[in-house]
């Protein structure tokens, strides 16, 4: 198991809405992220192949030629680093490598924006400390959330893991339009109590708290993008209303939409 977790970012960009890569695959010299913050591609690389959606985080070794194809229109965080700390060619390829899941939303929310405002300038510093930082704990979180996947694996049946990947897939499907969860529990042939519990079992949140966290990602992108006003943008999240909207923003982000417009507008 990795102890040392520091990094060295080498470069970031920022892709928003990105219909199609313009390459079929890429081999990159370094260490490479693709953090999805909306829409899902499609990857392969090494011994590592599938789709990857909000919350996930594929991770490339250098030198591995990396196939990527678009599944929907994609918005995303691509990270370059290099490990102080070089991994030997089996832990590349076995444990850092491959496709990392954050379960946390509201933490990766709080990540991916601090990222976003300092990724402009990480040639220099202030920039370069401050993703430094951010990337090294964005690290020990994904470590903390794959050993404690690994874990409820042990406990859990496969089928049930099977079930709830398949809720994960329809909640990131329909979290911004009008939905039910009793639909989903009903598609599946359990309760929506059944429900609750195993999805929180698998990801550490219930399918409230998930839908929730990809709404108010979406919010944010908007408030941030766009002049559109809050009651637009609340229909545009699966929200009734902006008073429906500014309340939870509020509850969970700790300030209301419009003052993070004001905050974070470039």
């Amino acid at each position: 198991m990795r102890i040392n977790w520091s990094v060295h970012p080498v470069a970031y960009t920022y892709w928003e809405k990105k219909e199609q890569f313009l390459l079929e695959y890429d081999t990159y010299p370094v260490w490479t992220i693709f953090a999805v913050e909306q829409g899902e591609f499609a990857y392969r690389f090494g011994d590592h192949e599938g789709e990857a959606g909000w919350g996930d985080i594929i991770v490339c070794p250098p030198g591995t030629a990396f196939y990527r194809r678009t599944v929907t229109t994609l918005t995303f965080h691509f990270i370059q680093f290099e490990w102080e700390e070089k991994p030997g060619l089996e832990e590349a390829a076995a444990t850092l490598g491959g496709r990392w899941t954050v379960r946390d939303v509201e933490r990766l929310l709080s990540t991916y924006r601090y990222m976003r405002n300092i990724g402009r300038s990480i040639q220099e510093e202030p920039g370069f400390g401050r993703m430094k930082h951010m990337l090294e704990d964005l690290w020990r979180l994904l470590d903390i959330e794959r050993s404690f996947a690994a874990e409820e694996e042990q406990s859990e049946g496969e089928s049930s893991d099977q079930d709830m990947q398949k809720a994960r897939q329809w909640l990131l499907e329909h979290a911004c339009t009008p939905m039910k969860m009793q639909e989903l529990a009903a598609a599946l042939s359990i309760t929506p109590v059944q429900l609750t519990r195993r999805f929180r079992a698998a990801y550490q949140a219930t399918p409230s708290e998930f839908v929730t966290g990809i709404r108010l990602q979406k919010a944010c992108l908007l408030l941030e993008d766009s002049t559109q006003s809050i009651e637009i943008i609340a229909q545009q999240c699966g929200y009734e209303n902006g008073f429906y909207l500014s309340r939870v923003f509020s509850a969970k982000l700790g300030l209301t939409p419009s003052r993070y417009r004001k905050l974070h507008r470039l």
